[in-house]
C-alpha cells in the first residue's frame, strides 16, 4: 500500500496485506528475533545490515537496539546517526522516516496504521509519519498516523501526538501541544544539519 493509501479489503473477512506480504513479515519476524538473541547489543551495524536486507533504508551510524519492535523494514527509513532505543515500537504498516540524528526513546510507538471506522468492514488506512532531524520522541509517546514531528522537536513522555508538531519546540501532553521554543546550549544547533 501506498501513503495515505485506504484499502478495500473488509477487515473482518480477510486480511488487510496478501498473502506474499504477510510470508515477508513471518520470515522477518523470524530473522529480527534471531538477531536480537544474538547480536550483543553494542553490535548495531549487524543490525543495519539484517534492516537493509529486508529493504529498510538505513544511513550511517544508526543505532537500533535489539528489543525495537519494527512491523515491516521495508516501510522504515532512518537516517544517519539516529537510534531508536529498545521496547520503540516502529508500527510500519505505512511509511515511517526518521531524520538524520534523531532518537526514539524506550517505549515510544510511532503507529503509521489505523482503520476507517465509519465503514462497516473497517477498511486499513496507511499514512506515513516523518520525524524530523534532530528531534527527540521521548519515552512511552504515541504518534498519530500521518503525523510529522518538526526538524527539532522534543516530544515529552507519554505525550499522544495527533497534529503535525513545529520545529526546534518542547511539546508535550495529551493530546500534544507545542510548549516552548527548544533553544539550544550551543547556538550552532543546525551546524551539522
Amino acid at each position: 500500500m501506498s501513503e495515505s493509501d485506504i484499502s478495500s479489503v473488509d477487515s473482518f473477512s480477510q486480511p488487510s496485506f496478501g498473502l506474499g506480504n504477510r510470508l515477508k513479515r513471518v520470515l522477518w519476524g523470524l530473522v529480527w528475533s534471531f538477531t536480537g538473541l544474538l547480536v550483543p547489543r553494542p553490535f548495531h551495524e549487524v543490525r543495519s545490515v539484517v534492516l537493509r536486507a529486508f529493504g529498510a533504508k538505513i544511513g550511517r551510524g544508526v543505532h537500533v537496539y535489539p528489543r525495537v519492535k519494527i512491523w515491516a523494514p521495508w516501510n522504515l527509513a532512518i537516517g544517519d546517526e539516529a537510534g531508536v532505543a529498545n521496547g520503540a515500537i516502529l508500527y510500519s504498516q505505512g511509511n515511517i522516516s526518521i531524520g538524520r540524528r534523531a532518537v526514539i526513546s524506550q517505549g515510544a510507538h510511532l503507529c503509521a496504521g489505523t482503520h476507517d471506522y465509519e465503514d462497516p468492514g473497517m477498511p486499513l488506512i496507511t499514512k506515513p509519519i516523518v520525524i524530523g532531524d534532530h528531534a527527540w520522541v521521548t519515552a512511552e509517546s504515541f504518534i498519530h498516523p500521518g503525523v510529522t514531528i518538526g526538524e527539532g522537536a522534543v516530544i515529552g513522555a507519554r505525550s499522544v501526538v495527533t497534529k503535525d508538531m513545529p520545529e526546534w519546540m518542547v511539546c508535550a501532553g495529551n493530546p500534544c501541544k507545542p510548549l516552548k521554543a527548544r533553544i539550544m546550549k550551543n547556538s550552532k544547533k543546525t551546524e551539522e544539519s
